[in-house]
């Protein structure tokens, strides 16, 4: 027997949605990435609800609701086999819809809200060594047949490593962003502004794929050309890596975005505070840059292994 589809979401459930997700891009300056994941997480919370109660769920239906559906809600997802941090942040964004659906039609979700989420340990970031990453962008720069390409690759590469920049950072500027100055304005996640020092090797590199490139600069047009001239794709920078790593023995981690999380990493054993490092980042939350103590402290923890072996 199968079991019955999602029922449809009732009007004044979905008008409550679309309202709530308009005031987290509006006055939390939310992403649209964000908000669309919110929209999935709220979508497939009250999905479930309808299935779980057997009628499409309302405003005024969520009055009603208690720990153990909250509870139940958790181990359906689980079931379905999303991971533990996945759910910890589906049951957030549902939390914050909750509480302020709560606020302004007046009843009291606070039994339902204390319903705990599920502890998962955070993974560290696997940063490349100074010189595992330097012999990449070299294995980079000879791996591709056409010289312009190659040059290309190398170039964003250099500003992920050496900036600091987000793989979608750095495919998002355009002809106008050139020449860079010593400092480049960068709009990252939610549309927030940093400012990010330029170093002339970063610089000197997109120079020189610039003179080799067969695309005409213009202001409104990428910067960083794909083969047909349209903007460059994450994917081609992550197969040019890819083959890198495998030509020289580097782990699976080693992935553009370990380009940045090396880029903190280094600037952290050079003696970096966190506060700069989290401007430069872009980080909403200097808890989200202080991981990169937890990669210091395990190298600190080597050397001193080595220094000092057990008998």
């Amino acid at each position: 027997m199968t079991s019955p589809g999602p029922l449809a979401l009732a009007p004044a459930m979905a008008d409550a949605l679309a309202r709530w997700l308009e005031i987290e891009a509006a006055t939390r300056d939310r992403s649209a990435h964000t908000i669309t994941a919110y929209r999935a997480d709220l979508l497939a919370f009250l999905g479930f609800l309808g299935g779980h109660h057997g009628e499409a769920a309302t405003p005024k239906s969520l009055a009603s609701l208690r720990q153990a559906d909250m509870r139940a809600f958790a181990a359906s997802e689980r079931a379905r086999g999303l991971g533990a941090r996945s759910l910890a942040r589906r049951q957030s964004a549902v939390r914050s819809f909750l509480r302020w659906l709560s606020d302004r039609e007046g009843f009291d979700l606070s039994a339902a809200l204390s319903a705990r989420s599920p502890k998962y340990a955070r993974s560290l970031p696997r940063p490349l060594s100074p010189d595992q990453a330097q012999d990449a962008l070299d294995m980079v720069a000879v791996g591709h047949d056409t010289p312009w390409v190659a040059a290309r690759d190398v170039a964003v590469m250099t500003l992920l490593w050496g900036c600091g920049l987000r793989i979608s950072e750095a495919l998002g500027l355009n002809g106008c962003d050139w020449p860079f100055r010593e400092a480049l304005t960068i709009t990252g996640k939610g549309g927030k502004e940093r400012h990010v020092p330029m170093l002339p090797v970063a610089r000197d590199a997109v120079a020189e794929y610039l003179r080799l490139c067969p695309w005409r600069l213009t202001p409104d047009q990428a910067l960083f050309r794909g083969v047909r001239g349209g903007r460059l794709g994450s994917d081609a920078i992550a197969t040019a890596l890819r083959s890198a790593r495998a030509a020289l023995g580097l782990p699976p981690s080693a992935t553009p975005h370990a380009l940045r999380h090396s880029f903190a990493t280094h600037l952290l054993a050079a003696g970096g505070d966190l506060r700069t490092i989290q401007e430069l980042l872009g980080h909403a939350s200097l808890s989200t840059t202080q991981v990169y103590t937890g990669v210091d402290d395990a190298h600190l923890m080597a050397v001193y292994r080595a220094a000092h072996p057990r008998r």
